[in-house]
């Protein structure tokens, strides 16, 4: 039983916890401390006590053992699989051969969503679907609502969501409504040998170092994944795999679709064949009008070191690098930028990186391919300057 214990053995009733507790939950009674109802287990008390006579006593938790297999949410944009997909598909495949079991995708849609065998040719033993009008919409309270059912009849032990704006905001309702955690924009995934627990890495601290977050207790354990940064699963078109329907639930229908206004479809920086980076190296804000127009010139899409969002001088849809987008282009221009750990771990998947910086022992240098020692403003011009004579 979780609460606070005092040893009364130990207590000699100084009163330095009664003073210290913020929810007035102790309290001296005839030389001894008491806690009352209002003990919210801060442990600040247990901090304070100089004859350790407070402690708090936790009730070990085990894991549900019934619970297998690894699921990828495998999430439509239109009538297509989104571009995660894959990702999950490929990083859910190695989980699920670590720990000997199988690899599942949970697909919801509307009446043309038919994606089942292409989530087989991806690596994919078993596909759950549910295929209702009603979900055509991607709406968080029908999918939560269908999520919650698949997953307390089929009990998988790990479920991995793209860090999409759809799958940010489905993932943490349906992990409340399960009562698990949930772990957010991971980028790394492994599973520890000891005791085949879901390790999963993510940046902290605004990106200045990885943290490593284990789920012991609760299940399933849940992680979302940020697009861009594990290698995608290839098609096998001769896998074959199992498919099974679960009905609609009754869901509260609180928000009703009026009217569907198509988009136009969005660029981003992590579909870019070919990407022209900026770092603090460009020196002002005015020469990045020379990086866009470089970055026209040659076909790309342009993208910047976190300083430069930091300082207001680019937006962070832009912004490349585990607390940005990470990217995975063709080829990769970098102007300025001299190479934090955080920015390499972004670009660590471009097939060719350039790169141009004034400090030869710039960390940028040691993944480069081509490396330009020297003012990169200057360099940029002479290179549009040719680019215009062509």
């Amino acid at each position: 039983m979780t609460g606070l214990r005092i040893d009364r053995n130990q207590c000699v009733g100084c009163g330095i916890c009664a003073k210290t507790c913020a929810f007035g939950a102790l309290e001296i009674k005839e030389k001894k401390a008491e806690a009352n109802d209002n003990c919210a287990l801060c442990g600040m008390c247990v901090d304070v006590c100089p004859f350790q006579a407070i402690s708090i006593e936790k009730e070990e938790q085990q894991a549900d053992r019934t619970y297998r297999d690894v699921w990828v949410f495998a999430e439509l944009t239109g009538d297509r699989l989104a571009p995660v997909v894959r990702e999950l598909l490929g990083a859910g495949r190695k989980l699920a051969d670590q720990k000997g079991c199988r690899l599942a995708a949970a697909l919801i849609g509307g009446g043309n969503a038919f994606r089942e065998a292409e989530l087989i040719s991806l690596g994919a033993d078993v596909v759950y679907f549910c295929r209702d009008e009603k979900l055509a919409d991607k709406r968080e309270e029908p999918y939560t609502a269908v999520l919650k059912q698949m997953v307390e009849r089929y009990r998988p032990e790990i479920f991995l969501f793209g860090a999409t704006a759809f799958g940010r905001s489905l993932a943490p309702r349906l992990a409340a409504r399960l009562q698990t955690g949930l772990t957010a924009d991971c980028t790394g995934l492994s599973v520890e040998e000891e005791n085949g627990l879901l390790r999963q890495t993510r940046p902290a601290f605004g990106g200045n170092l990885m943290a490593t977050i284990l789920c012991p207790a609760r299940r399933p354990q849940m992680a979302t994944v940020r697009p861009g940064v594990m290698p995608p699963a290839q098609a096998d078109t001769g896998r074959s795999g199992i498919v099974r329907e679960v009905p609609l639930p009754e869901f509260p229908e609180r928000i009703k679709g009026i009217k569907r206004v198509p988009l136009p479809p969005a660029k981003s920086i992590a579909d870019a064949e070919i990407l022209v980076v900026a770092g603090r190296g460009i020196g002002s804000r005015k020469n990045l009008s020379l990086v866009t127009e470089f970055a026209s010139l040659i076909g790309a899409e342009y993208g910047c070191s976190r300083p430069l969002v930091d300082g207001g001088w680019c937006e962070y849809p832009h912004q490349v690098g585990q607390t940005g987008c990470s990217v995975a282009p063709k080829l990769l221009i970098s102007l300025g930028v001299s190479g934090a750990i955080q920015h390499l771990a972004g670009i660590s998947r471009a097939e060719t990186i350039v790169a141009v910086n004034t400090d030869p022992h710039a960390p940028i240098f040691s993944v480069s391919r081509y490396a330009v020692v020297g003012d990169c403003v200057e360099i940029l011009k002479e290179w549009i300057r040719m680019l215009k004579c062509r």
